[in-house]
């Protein structure tokens, strides 16, 4: 069966199956968890023709070679273990769009129909080389359109323009790599109440390096579902602080048990 295009997927209503709630059509394979991206449409291709004003999904129509699953032992090849880890939760998740430079862009996304359930909750990481101005830099997107109405009730676009006047202060930056990267897991959480039940929406997450061509930029997606995302593996600095505090609550403990020694003395 063809493959439905992202121009489908926004503008006809796909009936979907409800593995994880019987009052909706749910989510497919949304946390990647059979190592596959069923249940997503992929699209990629050049985005050397448009600016960052001017690119959207709908524009980027070709297959994609270049986003894949991947899976939890993953680590970053241009950031290495400063990014932490690649994946949020379980075995698998997906990056969008391939970590060296070229003037493509990749789409990932998927479209759930009459959806009932309490929340929708989705985890991302991106990572944009620094370069050029706001409308050439290595860029991504991410909305969460609400299709019965048109609106887009989650939207994150940031870039890499120089200086980082294209980021927030969700993002770090490396000096030797010249990147800009979320250190941390962002969760999306929408809200489903009274107005909203009942209603489709589609989540879409672009990554595009420069427009010229020379610097990369691709986004990690995780834990697309109704139920908030489980705990991440704990980033290295988090883990750094675990083992820091262990070592003061044994520290503490050992001269504890000596002072009650000496006393005993």
């Amino acid at each position: 069966m063809k493959k439905a295009t992202y121009a489908q997927l926004v503008g006809v209503a796909v009936a979907v199956t409800a593995p994880a709630s019987a009052n909706a059509a749910g989510f497919i394979n949304g946390g990647f968890e059979n190592g596959t991206a069923s249940g997503w449409t992929e699209t990629g291709g050049s985005r050397t023709s448009y600016n960052n004003t001017q690119l959207n999904p709908a524009l980027i129509t070709g297959a994609s070679p270049r986003s894949a699953v991947i899976a939890s032992s993953y680590v970053d090849p241009n950031l290495k273990g400063l990014l932490g880890s690649t994946v949020y939760s379980g075995a698998f998740g997906y990056r969008v769009e391939d970590t060296t430079s070229g003037g493509n862009a990749s789409v990932v996304a998927q479209r759930v129909n009459n959806y009932t359930d309490a929340s929708i909750f989705f985890a991302w990481k991106a990572v944009l080389e620094g370069a050029h101005g706001p409308d050439e830099a290595a860029t991504m997107l991410i909305t969460l359109t609400d299709l019965t109405t048109g609106l887009e009730v989650i939207r994150r676009q940031y870039n890499a323009a120089q200086g980082g006047s294209g980021i927030d202060p969700r993002f770090s930056y490396d000096s030797a790599t010249n990147l800009f990267y979320t250190a941390s897991w962002q969760i999306e959480q929408l809200t489903i109440g009274s107005s909203l039940a009942g209603h489709d929406f589609l989540l879409s997450v672009l990554g595009a390096d420069c427009q010229p061509a020379g610097h990369t930029g691709y986004v990690y997606l995780d834990g697309f579902g109704n139920v908030t995302p489980p705990a991440a593996v704990p980033e290295p600095a988090t883990w750094a602080m675990m083992l820091l505090g262990f070592g003061m609550m044994g520290g503490a403990i050992r001269y504890r048990r000596r002072s009650t020694t000496l006393a005993i003395a």
